[in-house]
């Protein structure tokens, strides 16, 4: 979903009970290539391991000890978190120089790191079923909800949506979690139109509904989550997607509204990247 002047379809989930933030240098432990163009990196972090919401994200810190450049740190979802090991993994595009700098780190390098941030999912405690629908790497904003979907007992219906198989995200994970429904559709194998994805997820589950439907990753996607939650009778909850410096609101990088003091309000860092979402316009 879209950020620049989105607000007025978002609402900002009532309540915070966000974790306390930790920053500072922490392991890489591993570091390596999947998929068409994604990375994998995995950081020995138990603070935020141990704290960390579904749905929320990092800051990781491109530059290594020493370096200027690139300033400003980039953010990314957590993709799964161990907490027994207190490892935590992120999965990343390369799309630009600061990604492929941080590509160049390696095990056992040092990274500078803050998190965990933002507003997670809510999920509340009456749920039997969730349904997660992501496209390409918006998808790692979903997978640490089927971790805690496995821990709490709550079924997990999952989508995972791109233009190619290789650059499919999260299939793996989600049967790891033990999802009962797995769709992965791509654009090439002309498997991942809206209207194709809410048939099938109709004929599928229509008999035993998800009382709430996550996305993030696609403007489509959403259309589809609107649409399941209408048919259903399911809260609808997206995660944005957003460039930001800061990660924590004092940029005001990362405005949903219109680019001035009085609309630019809520931020998807601080108020989010989680909101509550309703209405077909999105």
């Amino acid at each position: 979903m879209d950020v620049t002047g989105t607000a007025q379809r978002l609402a900002v989930i009532p309540g915070d009970d966000r974790p306390v933030i930790h920053g500072g240098e922490v392991r890489v432990v591993e570091h390596e290539a999947t998929g068409s163009h994604y990375m994998r990196l995995v950081l020995e972090a138990p603070a935020i391991a141990a704290s960390a919401l579904p749905g929320q994200f990092v800051m990781l810190t491109a530059a290594r000890a020493g370096e200027t450049v690139p300033a400003l740190p980039r953010p990314m979802a957590i993709y799964a978190i161990d907490t027994v090991r207190g490892l935590v993994t992120i999965v990343y595009a390369l799309v630009g120089r600061g990604t492929r700098r941080l590509a160049e780190f390696t095990p056992g390098e040092s990274m500078h790191v803050v998190g965990p941030l933002g507003r997670g999912f809510d999920i509340p405690l009456r749920t039997d079923a969730v349904l997660l629908l992501g496209r390409g790497i918006g998808t790692c904003s979903l997978t640490t909800v089927a971790e805690y979907d496995a821990r709490a007992g709550i079924e997990t219906y999952a989508v995972t949506s791109a233009r190619t198989r290789r650059a499919l995200v999260g299939g793996d994970l989600y049967r790891a979690m033990g999802a009962s429904v797995v769709l992965e559709v791509t654009d090439d194998e002309g498997t991942s139109a809206p209207d194709a994805v809410f048939a099938r997820l109709v004929g599928m589950v229509d008999d035993r509904p998800p009382q709430l439907v996550l996305v993030c990753g696609s403007n489509r996607l959403t259309a589809v989550a609107l649409q399941l939650g209408e048919r259903w009778g399911a809260s609808v909850q997206v995660s944005l997607e957003a460039h930001m410096a800061c990660g924590i609101g004092y940029c005001h990088g990362c405005s949903t509204g219109e680019r001035t003091s009085a609309l630019e309000e809520p931020l998807v860092c601080k108020a989010g990247p989680v909101f509550a979402v309703a209405g077909r316009g999105c």
